[in-house]
């Protein structure tokens, strides 16, 4: 009754079935490690200390940016030189601008600094004059999947769109580090801007988007097994059918 299976066309459907199920239990798998990670990195950056409880570090000792520099303290040192908003930014529900002021560093370079949010239709305050040290929480760059970030295309002169080196390449001619800071101590007018979680350390809607994917994959696996038995059971009663002159 089942010697269907060994006809050419059925050798093919078994080497699909053969393929597809471990494929799809690998990728199921990889998506739920891909969860659990995130999970990890979640619980981690809970435990972990406060950045303000934290003694700030030099800010070349903690780049490049990566999930465990993220938020800490960072200290640089240096002279402010250009001021720009970044609009359409929500804090406790407000919508207002960053306002991110470039600090001309000992070393050459400048990084931008977020001293505050402002409401909108507000003045920001002019930054200090001389040379000072700040500190603050380090950030990576922006990019434009970030959350509340917009393409800087027809936004007026002296506002971003994204707090970027690859932003700011177009508007300074200095060299600008690829990260950012945000002050605990924001000056008088502006309001302090915490800083965020690294990305892809949090349980956002993209985790459980790997979560969801994980399901999937199995029931993928699930489904090809199901439809090979009900092939096999469909030839192997239409071959008792033939052999029975029905």
């Amino acid at each position: 009754m089942y010697r269907f299976l060994r006809t050419p066309r059925w050798w093919g459907i078994n080497v699909f079935v053969l393929l597809a199920i471990p494929f799809c239990v690998f990728m199921g798998t990889w998506q739920l490690g891909k969860f659990e990670d995130r999970v990890d990195s979640h619980r981690e950056a809970e435990e972990r200390p406060a950045a303000s409880s934290l003694k700030a570090e030099p800010l070349d000792s903690l780049l490049p940016v990566d999930k465990e520099t993220s938020g800490r303290s960072a200290e640089a040192r240096g002279r402010f030189g250009e001021q720009f908003l970044v609009p359409d930014r929500e804090l406790d529900g407000r919508t207002g601008s960053y306002v991110l002021t470039l600090l001309r560093t000992d070393g050459g370079r400048s990084l931008p600094v977020v001293r505050g949010w402002l409401p909108t239709g507000a003045k920001a305050p002019a930054p200090p004059s001389g040379e000072v040290t700040v500190v603050g929480a380090l950030q990576a760059s922006e990019n434009p999947g970030t959350k509340g970030v917009h393409s800087a295309g027809g936004l007026p002169e002296g506002q971003l769109g994204m707090i970027s080196a690859a932003s700011l390449v177009n508007v300074v001619t200095e060299d600008v580090y690829d990260a950012w800071i945000t002050l605990a101590d924001s000056p008088a007018g502006l309001t302090p801007v915490p800083a965020v979680a690294a990305a892809g350390t949090g349980l956002d809607a993209k985790a459980f988007q790997n979560l969801g994917y994980t399901a999937e994959w199995f029931v993928f696996a699930g489904f090809v097994v199901f439809m090979w038995f009900r092939l096999v059971r469909r030839e192997a009663e239409a071959s008792r059918d033939a052999a029975l002159g029905l």
